[in-house]
């Protein structure tokens, strides 16, 4: 029995998935029957890096499972909003002459969680959502519904690699500090007049090893129960009403 999927989502065959990047639809993700190669693969390397899409290889027998159409080995994913790069959004917010909230996303991938947490950026007045484009939770129907349509209004930053976006909002004078059970010093004790990201890890993980050693300041949210942490979705709440609380300290 195939999935049901909305067909509306869906575009496949050759020709039709070239020609809509190639036309700048945006796209969620591309999969690519295993095995494929040639003229038609490498192009597709190169359009889905150039075009910031997901490129996935699976088993034909995937494809077959999304739709019974003729895709010749390749189906691509729209997306339900369009995906911009941080240094594109980055120069925008420094010319309105505000202070940088930015909210990296590292291991997040439930979507209700997801749509949570842009709610909470949204009615916080942070500026715009890093997701790496690999292990990160989807912008469907069921996130935008939970964000109650902040993903639509807030941009959505797809970066390939985490590592070198948390080097360039350095280099632009971004203070990028992280949630961490082995932090520091307490979220109230941070200085968030600074530009800064704010990273948030994944439920189970927290922020990986790799960003944690990037960052330039750890933190840990005072807690007074026993269980182990707050939701993702709670904690960047909490994480973000504190940024609004100082500054608004300031005003």
């Amino acid at each position: 029995m195939k999935r049901q999927i909305d067909k509306k989502s869906l575009i496949f065959g050759r020709h039709p998935v070239l020609d809509a990047i190639k036309s700048g639809t945006p796209f969620d993700k591309l999969i690519l029957q295993k095995g494929t190669r040639g003229e038609l693969e490498k192009e597709l390397r190169h359009l889905s890096k150039k075009h910031n899409i997901p490129l996935q290889y699976v088993p034909k027998e995937r494809l077959g499972s999304i739709t019974s159409g003729n895709h010749q080995g390749i189906i691509g994913f729209l997306s339900l909003i369009n995906y911009y790069k941080i240094e594109d959004v980055l120069p925008m917010i420094y010319e309105k002459s505000e202070t940088p909230l930015i909210l990296i996303l590292d291991g997040v991938t439930d979507v209700r969680n997801f749509g949570a947490i842009a709610r909470s950026a949204e009615v916080c007045g942070a500026h715009a959502i890093v997701i790496p484009q690999k292990g990160a939770a989807q912008v469907n129907a069921d996130s935008i519904k939970t964000s109650a349509g902040a993903l639509t209004k807030i941009p959505i930053c797809r970066e390939g690699s985490l590592i070198n976006t948390i080097e360039f909002l350095q280099l632009s004078g971004i203070h990028v500090v992280a949630s961490d059970l082995r932090g520091e010093k307490l979220l109230p004790k941070v200085d968030f007049s600074l530009p800064t990201a704010l990273v948030v890890g994944s439920e189970w993980d927290g922020v990986s090893k790799a960003v944690l050693q990037k960052v330039n300041e750890r933190f840990i949210i005072p807690q007074v129960g026993t269980t182990d942490s707050f939701n993702v979705s709670v904690a960047a709440g909490i994480m973000m009403y504190e940024v609004v609380r100082q500054r608004s300290e300031l005003c």
